[in-house]
């Protein structure tokens, strides 16, 4: 028999971990089929964007993956037996129960709501599509002059407020944050920052902590109300809660424990890449939640499958990070240069150029998903089959 992957989710990690394998095995020895809830590709870095009224581009997966040997399966995942090796789907027919020797486990994250009262009940999201639509929608709907709040401080907030207030002037735009603007950036990321936010004209309530969240309002932890029309709530991602409910080694959070190649520790063929998995960077500290992360986790994931099964070299790439890349609207952008464990140096890009930069590392993630097998240097070797005839090396599950 050939031998069995599943890639479940088809977000920026499973889209590229799939095209990969599928670039890197010989469909006669293997299946490889990709579970998503959507049939296309949702750029989820430019949900701001699609939250403001812009309309993005469409990336349909069976154009995307025509002819490569990666069977699409457009269904919800509700379900993982990783002692079975067993993944439940649910589609319009009903559910089924999928069969794997090796599953590339890639749901990412949704939104985090902290626990903040009122929060799931009268906040927006950005974490995926149907969110920003509804954002989108209300937004439309608003008059001029209306308040609208953005929670959370970190690159998904900074991106949201400076889209909306850049699509609707109008508006009156606000930003809270636990700490100050920008506090993650260096001097000159901060004092650009600042000056955008203020030609921009959202009020920044810095070190001010949300407690709660109403329809018309929004609390902060004095007490005081922050009026709200539309609150979006940008406070952090959580894990997808299926793997919390498995057999798999996974953290308080619900991320699945891997090694450096991206291997559950607990089920060796199970492997987690992107936003649910608990992956070490520089100096062991845990990568963030990220494009920027998940990407080198899925080409990562896919090399070591594919040399496992193929008796091939594992690969012994470092995860590091090089920059952030913010936009501020459409004319605007930040690149923050960092260390390889993601703290700021003094070097930041600012204003035009910074904007074009940050669209260019846009448009080449979803060129790396829209062209999954393309670019990628590589000696295809075929699979060994039979149990007996595998190498010590690849004599685990794999």
């Amino acid at each position: 028999m050939k031998h069995r992957i599943i890639v479940l989710g088809a977000g920026y990690t499973g889209a590229v971990a799939a095209g990969r394998l599928a670039k890197r095995l010989r469909a006669e020895d293997v299946t490889l089929t990709l579970v998503n809830a959507e049939p296309d590709f949702v750029e989820r870095v430019r949900m701001h964007q699609l939250a403001a009224g812009q309309d993005l581009e469409p990336r349909p997966f069976d154009e995307m993956f025509a002819d490569t040997g990666v069977e699409l399966r457009i269904a919800k995942v509700t379900g993982v037996d990783a002692d079975r090796r067993t993944v439940t789907v649910t589609d319009a027919n009903g559910t089924e129960e999928l069969t794997y020797d090796s599953l590339v486990y890639a749901l990412g994250s949704t939104w985090n709501t902290q626990g903040v009262p009122g929060t799931a009940e009268h906040a927006h999201e950005l974490a995926g599509r149907p969110g920003a639509l509804r954002l989108r929608e209300r937004l439309a709907g608003l008059e001029a002059g209306q308040p609208v709040v953005v929670v959370g401080g970190g690159l998904t907030g900074l991106e949201a407020a400076a889209e909306i207030a850049e699509a609707r002037p109008d508006l009156d735009v606000a930003l809270a944050a636990r700490g100050g603007l920008g506090d993650q950036l260096s001097p000159k990321g901060r004092r650009h920052l600042r000056k955008v936010f203020g030609r921009l004209g959202i009020t920044v309530h810095g070190h001010t902590a949300v407690t709660g969240v109403e329809a018309g309002h929004v609390t902060t932890a004095d007490g005081t109300p922050l009026p709200a029309a539309v609150t979006v709530w940008t406070a952090g991602f959580a894990a997808h809660p299926i793997a919390q409910a498995t057999s798999l080694e996974t953290t308080d959070a619900g991320r699945i424990v891997v090694d450096g190649t991206m291997r559950s520790v607990s089920h060796p063929d199970v492997y987690a890449i992107g936003d649910a998995a608990l992956v070490a960077g520089p100096g062991g500290k845990p990568l963030r939640m990220s494009c920027a992360s998940g990407i080198p986790t899925a080409w990562q994931a896919a090399d070591s499958l594919a040399a496992r099964l193929t008796g091939g070299k594992l690969p012994n790439t470092s995860l590091r990070y090089f920059n952030q890349c913010i936009s501020l609207g459409r004319r605007e952008g930040l690149i923050q240069y960092v260390t390889a464990d993601d703290r700021p140096v003094r070097a930041a890009l600012t204003g035009r150029m910074a904007a074009v930069y940050k669209e260019l590392v846009c448009k080449g993630a979803a060129w790396g998903v829209a062209n999954p097998t393309l670019g990628i240097p590589t000696r295809r070797r075929r699979v060994v089959q039979e149990p007996a005839r595998l190498s010590p090396a690849v004599g685990e599950a794999a």
